[in-house]
């Protein structure tokens, strides 16, 4: 159930729909997220108004990337977490064309008793499921 947002800048002519099925393939491969309740929102810059090192990537000839990944805090390791930031910089590199160094993707651990969808909290979620399983031990 993660919401996504991707933020990009690029000289190329790539398709918004490109960029979304690769971060929800790479949440379900890497993070195991269900790309069925994935959500991407993804927003082009102009390469002018990108700065970085404080010249725009258009002066550059580079492309750059934001990635933003909400995630229930505790349901990915420390590796996962890390293989997901370097396959989404392989990838949006090859999608967009060079990257600037300054590319960010940032993966928020957010608490399950404040972050959910559907109205309803991850961890009350969470609860439900586990009241809905019957009692093993009593049978």
């Amino acid at each position: 159930m993660p919401l996504i947002t991707v933020q990009y800048s690029s000289q190329r002519n790539v398709t918004k729909s490109d960029i979304a099925a690769a971060v929800t393939k790479l949440s379900a491969d890497i993070l195991h997220k269900d790309p069925n309740v994935t959500a991407v929102i993804v927003q082009s810059v102009d390469p002018a108004d990108w700065f970085a090192g404080g010249r725009s990537l258009a002066e550059q000839k580079l492309a750059s990337v934001w990635v933003d990944i909400h995630i229930s805090d505790g349901t990915n390791t420390k590796d996962e977490k890390a293989d997901f930031l370097a396959a989404t910089f392989k990838r949006m590199d090859e999608l967009l064309g060079s990257l600037h160094n300054e590319s960010y993707i940032y993966v928020h651990d957010a608490r399950a008793d404040a972050y959910g969808f559907g109205g309803l909290t991850q961890e009350r979620r969470y609860i439900a499921s586990k009241l809905a399983k019957p009692d093993s031990a009593a049978a």
